[in-house]
């Protein structure tokens, strides 16, 4: 069974719909899934900071993969992703290396901010933690809470040793990167297609299609809206 941990906002759930869709139905392993959120927050969303208490939530045991969620749609089967989880890194991540083209973020909605550059951005925003890795059992919710945004998103407690590298493909930056018919998950970084300045990104055809699957009800014959009910 495949534990999934994905960040929870409830102004972005119809984003959130999506990708849990994607990811439960493309899989070809069991998915358990934990949306996170917290009342602390420094960035544009409720789950800042949540990510980082995966290791505790698992009782420091075993693997999990944490993915923002709300502003991604899995392509492929994230099997293939469990599968290269290796027992000598203490996480797994995919490195990016860039300055954003979007000073902002999210425009035209509530959630609207700036999209700072910062070091090792976006490298937490798809992991696979190794919780019972032994430099994973300082990372207490205590700590979590008296630490620095920046510090933790750049994995501060972690030499670089133990930081493992996932194929880009698997965060893969739609917003920042452009196209990519070889992308395994799809970032949506500035904003999802539903907000109408990113209604035409990359890919947003591809967010459109989960999404529609992710609003119909459950024999997937007609969307919820528009389903007649009938006198018996």
């Amino acid at each position: 069974m495949i534990r999934l941990f994905t960040g929870w906002d409830a102004r972005e759930t119809i984003g959130w719909s999506a990708f849990a869709g994607s990811a439960i139905r493309k899989s070809s392993l069991p998915v358990s899934l934990t949306p996170l959120s917290s009342a602390r927050r420094d960035g544009s969303n409720t789950f800042t900071y949540s990510r980082f208490l995966v290791p505790e939530l698992c009782g420091y045991e075993g693997f999990a993969i944490f993915a923002d969620g709300a502003d991604m749609i899995c392509m492929a089967d994230l099997a293939d992703l469990w599968a290269l989880r290796d027992p000598e890194k203490a996480i797994q991540v995919v490195k990016h290396s860039y300055l954003t083209k979007h000073p902002r973020k999210y425009v035209g909605t509530v959630m609207e901010c700036d999209n700072r550059d910062y070091m090792r951005k976006n490298w937490s925003s798809l992991c696979i933690w190794n919780c019972g890795h032994p430099a994973n059992k300082i990372v207490t919710s205590e700590l979590v809470a008296e630490s620095n945004g920046m510090a933790l998103h750049g994995f501060y407690w972690l030499s670089d040793d133990l930081i493992g590298e996932l194929p880009i493909e698997w965060n893969w930056l739609v917003d920042e990167y452009g196209k990519n018919p070889e992308a395994k998950l799809l970032h949506f970084t500035a904003g999802i297609p539903a907000i109408p300045r990113y209604a035409a990104s990359p890919h947003a055809q591809a967010w459109f299609h989960e999404s529609a699957l992710a609003n119909m009800d459950p024999d997937l014959t007609e969307p919820v809206k528009e389903r007649k009910y009938h006198k018996a």
